[in-house]
């Protein structure tokens, strides 16, 4: 699963700002805010899946935990 620090700095990546993530994923930009502070409150699974595949379309990439820690990228354009 995607983490709170993945989707803030996927988020810095694409240059989208909060309210066009939120839109892109159905949801609030009170909701977004929470599940990139990753704080005492939590946000459903599904809701973060919606955040990360709205992040995806953007062109970015997650990288799970392997050892070296999660990260993301921007994934390789194809020519």
């Amino acid at each position: 699963m995607v983490d709170f620090s993945q989707l803030r700095a996927a988020r810095a990546l694409t240059g989208l700002s909060q309210p066009e993530v939120a839109e892109a994923a159905g949801v609030s930009v009170p909701t977004l805010k929470r599940a990139e502070a990753g704080g005492p409150i939590k946000v459903a699974e599904e809701t973060i899946d919606a955040i990360a595949k709205a992040l995806e379309r953007a062109g970015v990439e997650f990288i799970p935990e392997n050892g070296g820690g999660a990260g993301v990228r921007m994934k390789k354009r194809k020519r």
